[in-house]
């Protein structure tokens, strides 16, 4: 069996992560943490409740966590230093602590995975859109999501943006002499691509990339209509995860 923790439980993606691992024959819930003190979820009187990080004393082997921007580099850390392989599926973190999370995880020989996406649609997406920009480099990004997500843009659009500029010539696109009379308006900007974040009440997580070349285009776009069709990648990576000896960055890795 394996043993899991989930960080952020309480949340929308926490408490789908909560039922999987209760649910999957090969996964045991030992503990869960989260800083909310009210939860409607039900668990079992074997798994153990936290609230503050430096409390969490238990034998696990991996560490679930889908919590907030402004926590999850601490958790991985904490994760990582006390054994517990990490499967981050919160967005938020910078390269620099990606980098360093890397460092550390390569040090103590652990395996590890940050997702930007768990959904096998946003995975072939990226895919996808990496393959068409060798041919298309002019592309714009457009993610949709739910109002109460709180960075932006999307960590797999932001993704999605790195992969295709590995790819493509490093160029701007557009008019040169451009000028946005509503500031911001173009969009983020990553190495010449725009990105363009929705916010919407009815919306869970969409993503559409669309090229255009001389008198042609292609636009890819995927839709997330459930959060629980995350939670296979999260079990996918449960499962593999603890083989590995270093921490991964992308669902494809696995796959």
């Amino acid at each position: 069996m394996t043993k899991v923790i989930v960080a952020g439980y309480n949340g929308k993606m926490g408490q789908k992560a909560v039922k999987m691992v209760q649910q999957h024959d090969g996964f045991d819930l030992v503990a869960v943490y989260g800083i909310e003190e009210e939860t409607s979820i039900e668990l079992d009187s074997s798994t153990k409740i936290f609230r503050k990080l430096d409390d969490i004393d238990v034998d696990a082997d991996v560490w679930i966590d889908f919590t907030v921007p402004s926590a999850v580099f601490e958790n991985a850390k904490f994760a990582i230093n006390h054994g517990y392989s990490p499967v981050i599926g919160t967005t938020g973190l910078t390269d620099d602590q990606v980098a360093e999370l890397k460092q550390l995880s390569a040090d103590k020989k652990l395996g590890g995975l940050i997702a930007p996406n768990f959904g096998i649609s946003a995975v072939l997406l990226m895919q996808f859109a990496q393959q068409a920009a060798k041919y298309m480099p002019d592309v714009e990004i457009i993610e949709m999501h739910h109002d109460q997500k709180v960075d932006a843009p999307s960590g797999t659009a932001l993704s999605t943006a790195k992969l295709i500029s590995e790819v493509r010539p490093s160029h701007e696109q557009g008019n040169p002499a451009e000028k946005e009379t509503l500031a911001n308006v173009r969009g983020g900007d990553y190495d010449g691509i725009r990105i363009h974040a929705v916010r919407l009440p009815g919306l869970i997580a969409h993503e559409q990339v669309m090229f255009g070349s001389l008198g042609e285009g292609l636009t890819i776009r995927q839709d997330t209509f459930d959060r629980q069709s995350f939670m296979s990648g999260v079990a996918v990576a449960v499962e593999k995860i603890t083989d590995y000896h270093e921490l991964l960055v992308g669902l494809e890795n696995l796959l």
